[in-house]
């Protein structure tokens, strides 16, 4: 048991920062990262442990609820509020909204790519087996999707 708590405790933030990017929505974010982690418990706890499967239980959650709901739930930033000054929330905020923003006009498969490799720190072998596309792709996919929105930030700067 010790073990699966030091896989939890190593990997709970970065899940749960892809969760709630992928779903923008805290609560439902914080409801499938105890299920995802509660089902790999269940299904898989006797083995080795996989950062990539955990989050393949929870991209199929996500994906599950959206089926269920279909609508789409906004990021409420009201919910999020940190201990710092107004100021730096407000700066924080604002960067967060325009990075939301931007990433809303990619490809829902650019978005995927993206905060795998640059929120959750997955390496492009990783993201491969996640996706079930090749190393030498998800290179390609993040280079382009990088440059595209870094062109939709600096377009919202002028």
């Amino acid at each position: 048991m010790n073990t699966f708590r030091e896989f939890y405790s190593d990997n709970k933030d970065r899940f749960f920062g892809y969760l709630l990017r992928r779903s923008g929505d805290h609560y439902l974010a914080a409801d499938t990262l105890q299920e995802s982690f509660t089902r790999y418990l269940e299904r898989y706890g006797k083995g080795e442990f996989s950062v990539s499967l955990l989050f393949t239980i929870g991209r199929n959650l996500l994906n599950d609820n959206c089926r269920r709901q279909r609508t789409t739930v906004p990021f409420l930033e009201e919910r999020h509020k940190s201990e710092c000054d107004e100021e730096s929330n407000f700066l924080v905020r604002e960067e967060s909204r325009r990075v939301q923003d931007a990433l809303q006009q990619l490809d829902p498969d650019e978005v995927k790519v993206l905060s795998l490799a640059v929120s959750n720190g997955l390496s492009y072998k990783k993201i491969a087996e996640l996706t079930g596309t090749s190393e030498s792709n998800i290179k390609v996919k993040i280079h382009r999707s990088r440059l595209k929105l870094k062109k939709i930030l600096h377009a919202g700067e002028l």
